[in-house]
């Protein structure tokens, strides 16, 4: 298995030439990485959701975002189109995945990202060390996942983040 290298960070998003490992380095404070979170939404308004793979270290069986870390030398677009294709098989690019919001988080800089697409759940080309299943799930009910702990929270400021952009993007969409 090859090793997976992170560029790090400034707290000012400025590279600082060095690069850590995935699973093997710490990162210290002030020092952060790159990571994507990707939202396949609907015309509808539906969002498609992916169970994690069982046998995944972190969140293992959760349901959660698709996304991952950017690999050195990546932005946050290559990141999260990557990430999208390896994950569920669906092809991106500037005019259909469009990033939404960024939050600093404890030792990431988190760039999400949304792609407006109907697919068929059946249809997707899931990445089996990564994900188990999809499916689409309505606000409310990814909201009910949320609050009763069937999703992952990734906290009240990151979802007041993702449902208004979420509209925002959708009402551009129309457009």
């Amino acid at each position: 298995m090859s090793r997976e290298l992170w560029d790090i960070y400034s707290a000012n998003g400025e590279k600082l030439g060095k690069k850590a490992v995935r699973g093997k380095s710490v990162l210290k404070n002030g020092e952060y990485h790159l990571v994507v979170h990707i939202w396949v939404v609907s015309s509808k308004g539906d969002y498609l959701i992916q169970k994690r793979s069982e046998s995944k270290k972190l969140m293992p069986g959760e349901w959660a975002a698709t996304g991952g870390a950017a690999i050195a030398g990546e932005n946050d677009f290559a990141a999260a189109k990557r990430e999208l294709k390896e994950e569920l098989g669906i092809e991106s690019d500037e005019q259909t995945l469009k990033k939404i919001f960024e939050l600093k988080r404890r030792n990431s800089f988190l760039s999400v990202f949304c792609i407006k697409k109907d697919v068929d759940e059946n249809k997707l080309t899931l990445q089996k060390s990564e994900v188990d299943r999809v499916k689409w799930v309505d606000e409310d009910t990814l909201k009910d996942m949320i609050k009763n702990g069937k999703y992952h929270n990734y906290g009240e400021e990151y979802f007041n983040n993702l449902f208004s952009a979420v509209k925002d993007f959708s009402a551009a969409y129309a457009k």
